[in-house]
Formats: C-alpha cells, sequence, structure tokens
C-alpha cells in the first residue's frame, strides 16, 4: 500500500532514504547523525544502509559543517546539513548569509549553490537555552536564500524532497515539538508545489495565518471558535521566503479580518511584513487592522515559563475577538 500513517519525525526519514536511492550525489551532514541517528531519530539506520561517506558525523562546529557543504556543492553534490537545534545555527550564520546565500549571484551564475539546511525548530519540549528558537526572518531576510517551514507528515515527506531537489539554498524548517504528531501520507500521490501557501480550513468570518508548529494551535482555536458560533479560515503559510500571499489576499479579501501567528518575537517578526503585505493589497477590504500574536521580546524563557511565553488558543482567540471588535 502506498498509504501509510506517519510521524512528522519518520516522513522526514523515508523523505530522505528516497532521494537518497534516487540520487547518489545527496549526502546528509551533522552532528550525531550517523550512528545515532540524530538527537531526534530522523536519519536513523541512515547511515546504517548508505555508509559513512554519505552519511556524515560531523565534529562539534557548525561553522565548518556549512563551509564544507559549500565546497561540496561547488563540486556538484547536494548537501543536507543538520543542525542539531535552531539556537545551534549562528556559528554558521556568517556561512549561510555570506557564502551559501551570495555564491550563485557572485558567480554570475556559474556556481549553483544545491544545499538545504534542516533546522528543528520553536519551543515546546521543555528544554534549557539555545534548544527552542525562531530563527526563520533573519533567514528569510537574506536574498538568495529560500525558506519553507513544515507543519505535518505530508508536508514533511514531499517537501523535504523537493527541496533537496531544488537548485538553490533552502532552510527547511521542522517544528521539533511536532515531530510526533501523525497523518496519512500516500507516498505515490502527486504533491503540492514546494512554494505555495494552503487553506487548511475553510471559514468566513476571520482569516488566521500561521506555519510550522502554530498550525495546529491556530486549527484547534478554530474548532473552540466554531463551538461559539465564530468561522476562522485558516491558512499554512508553509513558504517563508518566498511568500505565496495569493491565497492570503483572496482570503482577506472575503473575511475583512487577519489574524497573524508565529512563535518568534512580534517585533520585526514575519507577521509584520506579511501584515504590510495584506494592507496594500487589501486595504479596502479590510474592516479591522491585522492583528499579530507570536512570542515577547523576551529572550526564550526557562522550560516552567515556556507555556506562558508561548502563543496558544487564548491568546489566538482573543486576537480574534479583538479584529471582530472593530
Amino acid at each position: 500500500m502506498s498509504t501509510q500513517t506517519l510521524t512528522i519525525g519518520k516522513a522526514l526519514n523515508l523523505g530522505l532514504r528516497r532521494v537518497m536511492e534516487d540520487d547518489a550525489k545527496v549526502m546528509l551532514m551533522g552532528e550525531d547523525i550517523g550512528r545515532l541517528g540524530g538527537v531526534f531519530r530522523i536519519t536513523d539506520g541512515l547511515q546504517k544502509d548508505f555508509g559513512e561517506d554519505r552519511v556524515v558525523d560531523t565534529p562539534l562546529a557548525e561553522a565548518g559543517i556549512l563551509g564544507t557543504a559549500v565546497g561540496l556543492a561547488m563540486r556538484g553534490y547536494r548537501p543536507v546539513c543538520e543542525i542539531q537545534f535552531d539556537g545551534f545555527v549562528f556559528p554558521a550564520y556568517n556561512q549561510i548569509v555570506t557564502q551559501v546565500a551570495k555564491i550563485h549571484a557572485r558567480s554570475r551564475g556559474k556556481l549553483a549553490m544545491p544545499i538545504v539546511i534542516r533546522i528543528p525548530f520553536g519551543g515546546g519540549i521543555g528544554a534549557v537555552e539555545h534548544h527552542s528558537e525562531s530563527p526563520e526572518a533573519y533567514f528569510g531576510h537574506t536574498p538568495g536564500l529560500k525558506v519553507v517551514a513544515v507543519s505535518n507528515p505530508v508536508d514533511a515527506y514531499w517537501g523535504i524532497q523537493q527541496a533537496i531537489a531544488h537548485p538553490d539554498p533552502i532552510v527547511f524548517l521542522e517544528p521539533k515539538r511536532r515531530y510526533w504528531d501523525k497523518a496519512e501520507v500516500d507516498t505515490a500521490a502527486t504533491p503540492d508545489p514546494l512554494f505555495a501557501s494552503r487553506v487548511v480550513r475553510g471559514g468566513d468570518d476571520v482569516t488566521v495565518l500561521a506555519y510550522g508548529p502554530m498550525v495546529k494551535t491556530v486549527l484547534q482555536a478554530a474548532e473552540a471558535a466554531a463551538e461559539e458560533g465564530r468561522s476562522l479560515e485558516v491558512v499554512d503559510l508553509r513558504t517563508l521566503s518566498p511568500l505565496d500571499l495569493d491565497p492570503v489576499v483572496e482570503s482577506v479579501r472575503r473575511t475583512g479580518r487577519c489574524v497573524m501567528v508565529h512563535e518568534a518575537p512580534v517585533t520585526l517578526g514575519l507577521g509584520a511584513e506579511i501584515a504590510a503585505r495584506i494592507t496594500e493589497e487589501c486595504f479596502h477590504s479590510l474592516e479591522a487592522p491585522v492583528l499579530r500574536v507570536g512570542g515577547y521580546d523576551t529572550p526564550y524563557p526557562p522550560s516552567k515559563l515556556e507555556e506562558e511565553y508561548l502563543p496558544d488558543l487564548d491568546r489566538v482567540l482573543d486576537a480574534v475577538d479583538r479584529s471582530l471588535e472593530y
């Protein structure tokens, strides 16, 4: 049977396996991804089946991982780099924004950078400092990089394969607290395009936007709102750079209201760009300002306080109520 019940983690594992079987130039690099299979076991069993030359246990040196990937990409390989936790990406930030993002333009198109940078992102797992960050705005603001965020097993399975096949560098964000969420995945289906947003719940009163780990939270909020007679349309953005706002604009022009939700701090977060774009495109249709729900402008707190920090159902519904009051 082509349909299986998979977690996000297992879907990523099978997606990586499939693309490695199809393309001998694909190789994986990261800390503890080989014998251990990664902290979250996303690469479990791949080194055993594909060998140490294609699934490489690297030193604890993120700048070295990305610098090596640049050289491999120049030689025709397709490196897939795992950053063990979101907060560990910053030692590699220089390589990503000054080399990975720019070499194609610097070489006037002669050199491609088909590099995928896998980053488990977001909070909610009770971890210590540097393990619960949301760094997407840094990369979305960098020309030359593409950024996608999956929220479910179907997108995880197909998205990782599409990202690896793409000729440009992609920051591939995985919602770590959702790794164990399950769904039916048809491994013989025709997938949606990688750089496309999707309406995941229809509604008439308010458009609510989210990506990654917040999609599940927003869907739960929509269910709760329905019990009170309010109809929320939920859009999973899926791609953060480039943004696909056509479905969003179509929805907002119909509902007249929009709430943007992400875990990252609100100030200068992705929601600010999206709110500005929606205002430009939908100004005459808006019945209320675009409202944003996100993390607070503080460093990510200790695990005992993270439930107070992370947007939850109540904070989403409060924003919906404020939008409807206009």
